[in-house]
């Protein structure tokens, strides 16, 4: 198992990313292995860590297909619909409801 080099918040050095920042950039980490983490303090808690990538090994993100498009459509139609009415709620199902609003609070 290898150490990971680990850089304070902020501090890493040119030439690294996080995937985020990578995304910004209109890239993606591509297979690539994780070359540093940044480390951001929190009190009370461990650290917030986040992965850090070689910019110039990351390839440019994959075009939207009108395929995939349709299936993230499906997708999110899926998370909007209230298993028990299933009608389209509007909104992303709460999963800790598990049914839209007023399936989940009927009034009387």
């Amino acid at each position: 198992m290898t150490c990971l080099p680990v850089y304070p918040w902020r501090l890493a050095p040119d030439g690294l990313a996080t995937r985020r920042q990578l995304r910004a950039a209109g890239l993606r980490p591509g297979g690539q292995d994780v070359i540093a983490q940044l480390e951001r303090p929190r009190r009370g808690r461990g650290p917030l860590v986040a992965y850090l990538y070689r910019v110039e090994l990351a390839l440019p993100v994959r075009p939207m297909t009108p395929g995939r498009r349709a299936a993230l459509a499906k997708a999110n139609r899926a998370r909007r619909t209230c298993p028990t009415c299933r009608r389209d709620a509007g909104y992303v199902i709460p999963s800790h409801l598990g049914a839209c609003t007023p399936c989940a609070f009927p009034t009387p």
